[in-house]
């Protein structure tokens, strides 16, 4: 009796001790978090598991089961419910635009932000570019080389083209090759645009069709002018004259914009790179100095309109007072 006592305390004690091994193995793989200079070992709960509804949806579009969990992290880490009601609906968009499973996910590696919008938006703007003349080859290769354009507003675009339009007096369809090859320009402020753009135009004598076939929108204003004023410094640039003409061969746009900047200098500005650093020190100094002048000339500005102010008001308040006194002479009488 008592051997079978003792034999039975012994299978309890393995077995005891065979759950709890099991246990402590279950809780370091379900948790990293645990200490083993101590008996704490925490019990943390994985991460809840990816819905298979989700999942089988993603891969039905023709996503691998990869790119479906990167979509659904992507998803569940933006703040808000919105994303998560609106990606099938995007998703879906993107694809009828002729877009690979590949190439949509690039597009919102690149910008997350089109998880955001609402279906109606995205058709509309879409809608939009097209009714500008992208086609679906030119569609596709706008968007996916700037995604951001689908979260600019329609009227955003439309005020963009209109100005462009209007005061840069370009045709259809340069709007159309502007929008296709420099999209970013609807997000462009409209005065450092025209700025740019009467630059080109007045100071380099380039017409709208150069500017167009050389893709000037891609580049910022402070590129344009340090290398042309570099050349002109230079006396390798001059200005033409209203006849359009000049006294030298200019080089062309897209021989100073589309080129690196070793190219540049050895191959049109004949110059070394000693040289150019020195001279973007010198221009940045320049443009500094402009700034600071400009801004002198519109307080001196400001403070003229205040003094006349201030003296229109003081010769009302005479021509009030002699009105007043002249008044009361009559009354006296």
């Amino acid at each position: 009796m008592c051997s079978r006592v003792a034999v039975c305390q012994v299978v309890g004690w393995m077995l005891k001790r065979n759950i709890s091994s099991a246990l402590s193995s279950l809780a370091l793989k379900r948790c990293p978090l645990w200490f083993p200079h101590t008996s704490v070992r925490l019990l943390c709960s994985p991460p809840s598991p990816l819905p298979d509804q989700s999942l089988r949806t993603l891969t039905d579009m023709g996503f691998t089961d990869t790119q479906a969990e990167e979509i659904h992290m992507a998803v569940s880490s933006l703040k808000g419910g919105r994303a998560v009601k609106n990606v099938t609906c995007t998703l879906g968009t993107l694809f009828a635009m002729g877009l690979n499973s590949h190439t949509v996910l690039k597009l919102l590696q690149k910008c997350p932000e089109l998880y955001t919008i609402k279906d109606t938006q995205l058709q509309q703007r879409i809608s939009n570019l097209r009714k500008l003349g992208l086609g679906e080859g030119s569609m596709q290769r706008t968007v996916s080389h700037y995604p951001k354009i689908l979260t600019v507003p329609v009227k955003n675009v439309k005020n963009t083209v209109q100005f462009l339009r209007e005061k840069c007096l370009f045709t259809t369809q340069q709007l159309t090759d502007i929008l296709r090859d420099c999209p970013a320009v609807v997000m462009e402020d409209p005065s450092r645009l025209e700025y740019k753009f009467q630059y080109v135009y007045f100071r380099m004598g380039v017409k709208q069709a150069e500017m167009v076939k050389h893709r000037l929108f891609r580049f910022t204003m402070d590129d344009v002018r340090c290398r042309h004023t570099f050349l002109e410094r230079r006396g390798l640039y001059q200005t033409p004259d209203k006849k359009g003409q000049t006294l030298i061969i200019n080089p062309t746009l897209d021989a100073i914009l589309h080129v690196d900047r070793n190219d540049f200098l050895t191959q049109v500005a004949n110059a070394s790179a000693e040289e150019f650093e020195v001279f973007e020190k010198l221009l940045l100094r320049e443009s500094q100095e402009e700034e600071l002048q400009q801004g002198r000339i519109q307080a001196d500005g400001d403070d003229e309109y205040e003094e006349d102010n201030n003296d229109d008001s003081d010769e009302d308040d005479d021509r009030e007072t002699e009105g007043r006194s002249g008044y009361r002479k009559k009354k006296k009488r």
